[in-house]
């Protein structure tokens, strides 16, 4: 872009020459604007998981194994009927083993922790790249499933802008216990979908 232009208007507008200052303040906004291309994806504001985001999760998780008496009993993975031990909105960890029961308030609770930590791990693996609610929403059900956001190379697509592409990857983290589930394929359509969604 030719600057000297640019300039002299700004110096005719204002009827006086520009100070080094001035001109310096100029030349970086320029700079910024430059890197901007017509129609930009807006970073997501908060950086937080929406409402839309919540729901994703919470059709895919399910809040299973509901006893008669409405607490909530631990199962085992459903790919190897092994650890790890699974409750509520899909909690597992340490704290969590074949007795465990739990109440509705106690699945809600984790789930919304568990949410934020997994929002967390996404934010720092991508940074400050443009990302809209969709995507960010998306990446974190995906964490919130595989635990991979870290090392997936859908992850690197994102951070260079490379969408389409990133969108496509989601399709590749549908195996459980080395064999295709059709649940997790389900799953990963609706990511991509609201991947793409621009919302």
């Amino acid at each position: 872009m030719q600057r000297k232009p640019l300039f002299d208007l700004v110096r005719r507008l204002l009827g006086r020459g520009l100070s080094q200052s001035e001109v310096t303040a100029i030349d970086h906004a320029i700079d910024a604007m430059e890197g901007l291309s017509e129609d930009p994806v807006p970073p997501v504001p908060s950086l937080r998981v929406s409402a839309a985001g919540i729901q994703l999760i919470k059709r895919f998780e399910g809040c299973a194994s509901k006893r008669p008496d409405g607490l909530f009993a631990a199962y085992p993975d459903p790919a190897t009927g092994r650890e790890p031990w699974t409750i509520g909105w899909g909690a597992t960890g340490s704290d969590i083993g074949p007795d465990t029961i739990w109440t509705q308030a106690q699945c809600d609770a984790r789930l919304e922790t568990d949410v934020e930590r997994h929002a967390r791990d996404v934010r720092k693996a991508i940074g400050d790249r443009p990302t809209t609610q969709g995507q960010f929403d998306a990446l974190v059900s995906f964490h919130y499933n595989t635990g991979a956001i870290g090392r997936a190379t859908l992850t690197r697509l994102h951070c260079t802008g490379r969408f389409d592409a990133a969108a496509e990857e989601f399709l590749r983290w549908t195996r459980g216990g080395e064999r295709v589930l059709k649940g997790l394929v389900t799953r990963r359509r609706a990511e991509a979908l609201l991947y793409r969604s621009g919302r």
